[in-house]
């Protein structure tokens, strides 16, 4: 049987409707719009979902198996590998901030996203820094004994927000270590593999117990992304409750996820706070100079789900409902996700480099062209909410 996209799969069960164009004698034959329901976006919705939260474990899944074959075999080669597998895990992740904000399970009371994703991070809580070889939980051995996931679960966040022991930033630490380069340098931290070989002279102490540190570490971030998996697929608790949510709750929680991240989380904390205060340890992923790519997957998850589509998910799309309702709004939309493209592509990489100068600067300027355009995507899609009935709080 040929494949046929989700989209018409999911129209063909729920019942499609085409509203033919008139034809005008200008011989330009315009497209038929499907008008598609808000049920159909909402279970569409919940399907990206699952399949960026299922791809974002599998990658993490890598990630541990990489942590685990280096610790194991702690070689410069092997520590490469690692590097590769953090970044591949994180092009997957970025992409699910989008879900963030819509009262789902990531961040509701009892949600992991603190223990996945919290930054910016307090070096000196976990490992030594320079000027302080003995700093941290891996060198306190009198007051951590025991390094399990209990105990590194237990101290996330403890006392202040920045005291953050676990998740992506916490492995980027410990895998590149303080980025003390200049920016001009282009150069992510440099840590060496040494400080996994135990016996080396000239190295950081306590060798074993950062292992033991990775380890815990890549396990907790594939016990939280199961997890989400869990919630959101078929059956799971959250998806349950999310698909019997009157539409019109559960449409305002996926827009006011997106107009938040756009014009809020990414466009003020994750660009204009760095760039205002031209500082590397303000920018999401500072030790691995991957913060441009933080960047263009936060804005690349917002159009996900605003065109409803996601690796081989094609479906019915709150683009559809807004089109269908005001033509005029949603051609502003498409607009303003193009623009936004751009100007978050012009961005100067890394973007350590870009902050260094500040606001005055030339690149900064463009980062700061790029937040004020995120920020216009975010009441683009207000506009949009509005237009089918919706009430969307950005904060």
């Amino acid at each position: 049987m040929k494949n046929i996209s989700l989209k018409v799969s999911l129209l063909l069960i729920l019942g499609l409707s085409i509203v033919a164009c008139n034809n005008d004698d200008d011989n330009t034959t315009p497209t038929p719009i499907e008008t598609v329901t808000k049920k159909q976006v909402i279970a569409n919705y919940a399907e990206i979902v699952f399949a960026n939260y299922t791809k974002a474990y599998n990658d993490a899944v890598v990630l541990e198996t990489a942590i685990n074959a280096f610790t194991a075999t702690p070689t410069d080669a092997n520590f490469t590998v690692v590097k590769n597998r953090w970044k591949d895990a994180r092009e997957s992740y970025g992409t699910t901030e989008a879900f963030r904000f819509a009262n789902g399970p990531i961040d509701d009371e009892d949600g992991p996203e603190g223990l996945l994703n919290a930054w910016p991070l307090d070096e000196n809580y976990i490992d030594y820094v320079q000027g302080n070889a003995t700093a941290g939980i891996i060198n306190n051995i009198a007051l951590f004994p025991v390094i399990n996931k209990a105990v590194l679960e237990g101290l996330n966040e403890e006392g202040t927000e920045k005291n953050i022991s676990v998740g992506y930033h916490a492995i980027e630490f410990l895998v590149w270590g303080q980025d003390l380069t200049a920016p001009s340098a282009n150069k992510p931290g440099q840590r060496p593999y040494t400080d996994y070989v135990t016996g080396v002279a000239g190295t950081a102490s306590n060798q074993s117990r950062r292992a033991d540190y990775l380890k815990v570490c890549a396990d907790l971030l594939t016990d939280h992304l199961q997890y989400l998996v869990n919630e959101w697929k078929v059956g799971g608790a959250y998806r349950t409750v999310f698909l019997a949510l009157p539409e019109n709750d559960a449409l305002t929680n996926i827009y006011t996820g997106i107009a938040t991240l756009a014009a809020a989380e990414l466009a003020v904390e994750r660009m204009d706070t760095a760039l205002l205060n031209a500082d590397q340890e303000d920018e999401h992923s500072c030790f691995s100079d991957n913060t441009h790519r933080d960047i263009a997957l936060n804005l690349q998850g917002v159009i996900n789900v605003y065109k409803g589509k996601y690796g081989t998910i094609d479906g019915p799309s709150l683009e559809d409902l807004v089109t269908a309702a005001n033509a005029t709004v949603a051609t502003e939309t498409n607009t303003s996700i193009t623009d936004s493209e751009a100007k978050v592509g012009a961005i100067l990489t890394p973007f350590d480099l870009a902050i260094s100068g500040g606001l005055t600067s030339t690149e900064g300027a463009k980062v700061r062209v790029a937040v004020l355009q995120l920020k216009n995507l975010g009441a683009n899609l207000i506009a949009g909410a509005a237009k089918l009935g919706l009430t969307v709080n950005n904060g």
